[in-house]
């Protein structure tokens, strides 16, 4: 890979290039991989990192209640690889202190980077386990959750969370700066309330008063999608960092491109599909494998004008050795891509 930074994105290059500290562990940039159920794999992770330049890594949304008890070997949430574990961050999901800290001492005793408590997701299970975004209706215990966790493991502690269940940023900055006392390292804020299936803008203003509400670093998240929508929000929001969720699985070459100036060449995309198909290969069964693809294949298609039809061909696949078949018959380097990816492809 060619990685020269082109002068008309230094600017954004040199910020997010400029190292960080986190609960006293340095990273090396600002651009990191936001953590997504079903998508930020330990597969997934193995082929980001073949491009390279991701300040930090996440998993997956691993459950706190399974996690003491889960086999690396033999789950297909809680894995890695040990090369991985100098830089990355296992997310936990759950609904109290006490099984919070006991999943949060397995990550730490197994090496991690750091835990990252999970206040954003809103999907009915997690709602209907209190766990989640569902902790934004009860902020203290959200905040007992982090102190308990933060008194617990010496390692890094993050959150990620959202505005709330509802538009106004007052009680999510309230919120912010009791969890920055409670003991929490690092917030990441996605600006949506927690009912919005993402088929709306964020309010990426709300990230400021965010920042301006705590002195521990905060780095922004929601709908970036090109170079542009980087710069914006860390010149709008004065946020410390970028977290990079959807875009990451659509092109996971942005972060070597927007800090090391690294130019794709046209066989990227296909590229891109061949490896991914090998890695799920080589980390789940092959009925996992090919869910884990499906999953994947709606942001993948969204990068291409004619997206639906990809992603309508590619669905039809029943082993890797189809996904394979198909990406050498269907992805061309001619191929019209859109700028910006298709929104409705990726709310599929």
């Amino acid at each position: 890979m060619k990685n020269t930074v082109p002068p008309h994105f230094s600017k954004l290059a040199t910020q997010l290039k400029t190292p960080i500290a986190i609960g006293g562990k340095t990273i090396p940039n600002r651009l990191w991989l936001a953590p997504m159920a079903g998508l930020t794999h330990c597969a997934f992770r193995q082929v980001l990192a073949h491009y390279g330049s991701c300040g930090l890594l996440f998993t997956e949304m691993c459950s706190a209640k399974a996690v003491p008890t889960e086999k690396p070997g033999i789950s297909p949430v809680f894995s890695w690889k040990e090369w991985e574990l100098p830089n990355l961050v296992c997310q936990l999901v759950g609904g109290t202190p006490e099984e919070l800290v006991i999943a949060a001492k397995r990550v730490e005793q197994e090496g991690f980077f750091g835990v990252d408590i999970n206040m954003g997701c809103s999907a009915r299970g997690m709602i209907k386990r209190e766990a989640g975004a569902a902790l934004l209706k009860t902020p203290d215990k959200a905040v007992d959750i982090v102190k308990a966790v933060r008194e617990a493991v010496s390692i890094p502690v993050f959150v990620k969370f959202r505005t709330g269940w509802s538009k106004e940023i007052e009680p999510a900055m309230a919120l912010a700066k009791r969890l920055e006392d409670a003991g929490a390292d690092c917030l990441v804020f996605h600006p949506r309330v927690a009912p919005d299936k993402r088929t709306r803008p964020p309010f990426i203003d709300h990230i400021r008063f965010i920042k301006e509400a705590v002195s521990i670093p905060v780095f922004g998240n929601g709908n970036v999608t090109t170079r542009q929508h980087c710069q914006d929000m860390l010149d709008k929001t004065g946020c410390d960092g970028v977290s990079v969720g959807r875009m990451a699985v659509a092109r996971p070459w942005l972060f070597a491109q927007w800090t090391a100036g690294y130019t794709p060449d046209d066989s990227i995309f296909k590229d891109y599909v061949l490896r991914l198909a090998t890695a799920l290969e080589q980390e789940f069964d092959p009925i996992r494998a090919i869910k884990r693809f499906r999953l994947f294949m709606p942001y993948f298609a969204a990068n291409f004008r004619f997206g639906h039809s990809m992603q309508a061909t590619f669905s039809t696949a029943k082993t890797m050795d189809d996904v394979r078949r198909m990406a050498e018959e269907h992805i061309r380097p001619d191929m019209p891509l859109s700028m910006s990816p298709n929104m409705n492809l990726y709310n599929l």
